[in-house]
């Protein structure tokens, strides 16, 4: 009944952070095509910044900018914040969930570190703050300077990724780093944006006139944001193919795909300033795409080539049965998974082979297979499947 229990907040969690995450998305692309398209006038006042004519489900909007904010204070103002909070509650209680309630078996892999749950708990908790005070300190230090900040972002980022390779699983490592970015943007929205808005409203009802800074401030968190937007939604889907996250690449291909994401949207961004040539811009993330499933296709993890000789059914059947059936079975005896994870069963030798290329993808060519390989597959029992599966899944 617990384990029925905690699947069913897995689903209703994952429903949410995704129409959560939709809104808050949504709202980015939206304001920053806003701040791109922006129009000025020659008869606007000085303190208008620009307008933008939009049409949509048939009406008409006129969307206006102040440069900094208007005379007095309107009666009406919404803020754009829940969005990313309930974006970041409800993956972070999807963490919970799946890596912190299943640490053993989801967030842990003893053939890299041999942690205990609660240490594998403390590390990506603190990992998540850190990252966002580190991030938070160096915009602080660096300021304006666009290019030295983004390059220190990157060095950040690149330096999660590396450690978070190294201590947790393959699957949760590539979590983590959407995590970790996510973590970053939904601080800045926290202690940043909101704040220097707030900043800027009390000033307005108290008939001062707000300082600039806070504007600008609160303008770059939200410009990062959006570029971060790309490469945090491929980290939350990565986790369903391993051909990306178990590759030995996998960290670099982490690294590329952001860059990937950042000059999608930067492509986006100066487009929607208006008409402009930006077809080498575009064709970079094209050409790296092009690069890493040229990697995909040929990397292989050291040792999963396959033996010399025929590998037979009877060869591979007791791997399977001592190493996957203890989940994959009709009747599981794992206390992680009273039923068969996503249906799928080997009890007999026709389930295995209708099988045999999600085998080859889990065990074969990644490691994700068995989970923090609880059950100690090894690298010979991997070559013996890859050789098996090669040789078409034979029955014998």
């Amino acid at each position: 009944m617990a384990a029925v229990f905690v699947e069913w907040l897995n689903l209703v969690f994952r429903w949410a952070h995704i129409m959560a995450g939709i809104a808050w998305i949504g709202t980015s692309f939206h304001f920053i095509w806003l701040d791109q398209s922006l129009k000025k006038r020659a008869d606007q006042p000085a303190d208008i910044a620009g307008e933008s004519w939009m049409v949509h489900g048939g009406g008409f909007y006129l969307a206006e900018k102040y440069t900094v904010a208007p005379e007095r204070m309107p009666p009406d103002l919404h803020w754009f914040k829940w969005e990313a909070y309930f974006t970041w509650i409800t993956g972070f209680l999807l963490l919970v969930v799946i890596y912190y309630l299943g640490a053993s078996a989801y967030l842990i892999d003893r053939g890299k570190i041999a942690l205990a749950p609660w240490q594998a708990i403390a590390i990506s908790v603190a990992s998540l703050a850190a990252g966002w005070v580190i991030y938070d300190q160096l915009c602080r230090r660096i300021g304006g300077r666009t290019a030295p900040l983004a390059a220190a972002v990157f060095v950040l980022v690149a330096v999660a990724t590396f450690f978070y390779s190294a201590v947790f699983s393959d699957r949760a490592a590539y979590l983590h780093i959407g995590a970790f970015i996510g973590t970053i943007m939904v601080g800045s929205v926290f202690f940043v944006i909101i704040p220097n808005q707030k900043v800027v409203v009390a000033d307005l009802v108290a008939g001062r006139k707000p300082d600039p800074k806070y504007g600008i401030a609160a303008h770059q968190r939200s410009l990062h944001n959006n570029y971060l937007t790309l490469p945090v939604i491929f980290m939350m889907i990565s986790n369903h193919y391993p051909v990306v996250f178990g590759n030995p690449w996998s960290p670099y291909i982490a690294l590329a795909i952001i860059v990937v994401g950042a000059l999608i949207r930067h492509y986006f961004n100066q487009t929607n300033k208006g008409p402009a040539d930006w077809s080498a811009i575009a064709a970079i993330p094209a050409a790296v795409l092009i690069v890493l499933a040229i990697i995909l296709v040929t990397a292989q993890r050291p040792g999963v080539a396959a033996p010399s000789g025929a590998v037979a059914f009877s060869d591979i059947h007791p791997i399977i049965a001592t190493r996957c059936v203890t989940c994959h079975s009709a009747r599981p005896t794992s206390e992680d998974f009273p039923e068969a994870p996503k249906g799928v069963m080997f009890d007999t030798p026709e389930e295995i082979r209708a099988h045999a290329a999600q085998i080859e993808q889990q065990a074969v060519l990644s490691d994700t297979m068995p989970l923090g390989n609880l059950t100690g597959m090894t690298e010979e029992e991997r070559r013996l499947l890859g050789s098996w599966i090669s040789a078409g899944a034979p029955l014998d």
